[in-house]
């Protein structure tokens, strides 16, 4: 593998105690070639960029990691895939799993919150694509499950505890943009009451949502104690933060599409 090129410093590199032996980034809409409403650094080959545009840019990402980026087909579900070098790009999933060095776990976001996830030892990684649906049906704990049994599984004789994984939440629509409606507050209420907090009662059968504060709690409860990333301030926001990030739900009607970025973390 080629060595990595200096990141694009608009990138989010994640600030999170994972160790040397695992990378990850965040990418924004800065650094590519893709044409307006996709402008420049679109991910997505299936939002109607040029498709030549869209291979230069993972190229481009490929490139600065030094690490191959596994793109998937997202559907918003629960299904966790364990990456291995002969996955191809399209698999249907919303998670993944790496043990593979230089085989980045990759998910694409343009408002859903993007978890990355990285056990202590720099054993394994993984990454998760939660948006309201997914992770109301589960796909965290999907993840965390999965990541854990990774782990156990390659090494048997250690205990393998959900204390050893360290996550961090990337940019989403943040909670003064993201507007609901009841079916949403009650697919968190059915399972945790006090999910209640993340809804701001706007009227009319509306609210506010807090996506990453329902992101980090799920964490937590899984007994993941380190959780950084997203605390659900301004800059963090997909939506209000226009020149930095891409936005399904404010570009999509108003332009007529809408790029995608990707969380990547990868075992180097």
């Amino acid at each position: 593998m080629a060595a990595a090129q200096r990141l694009p410093t608009d990138w989010i590199a994640p600030d999170w105690p994972a160790g040397d032996r695992v990378g990850a980034v965040f990418t924004t809409r800065q650094g590519g070639v893709s044409a307006p409403p996709f402008a420049t650094f679109n991910l997505g080959d299936h939002v109607g960029d040029e498709p030549s545009a869209v291979a230069a840019n993972r190229q481009g990402l490929a490139a600065a990691m030094a690490a191959r980026p596994v793109f998937l087909s997202q559907v918003h579900g629960t299904r966790v895939a364990l990456l291995d070098a002969q996955t191809l790009d399209g698999e249907e999933a919303d998670a993944c799993i790496s043990t593979t060095r230089g085989l980045a776990c990759t998910v694409m976001v343009a408002d859903c919150l993007p978890v990355l996830l990285a056990d202590r030892q720099g054993r394994a990684v993984a990454a998760a694509h939660a948006g309201w649906r997914g992770l109301a049906s589960g796909v965290v704990e999907a993840t965390v499950n999965g990541l854990l049994h990774t782990l156990a599984s390659a090494d048997p004789a250690t205990d393998v505890t959900p204390a050893r994984i360290v996550a961090w939440l990337g940019p989403c629509i943040g909670p003064e943009a993201f507007e609901v409606g009841e079916e949403v507050r009650q697919a968190f209420m059915a399972t945790d009451g006090q999910a209640e907090q993340a809804f701001r009662p706007l009227g009319q059968g509306k609210y506010l949502a807090n996506l990453p504060w329902l992101g980090r709690r799920r964490l937590q409860s899984l007994g993941i104690e380190v959780v950084t990333g997203n605390d659900g301030s301004l800059s963090w926001c997909t939506v209000t933060q226009s020149s930095r990030f891409f936005s399904h739900r404010r570009d999509a009607r108003v332009l007529g599409g809408s790029g995608r970025m990707a969380a990547c973390v990868w075992l180097r």
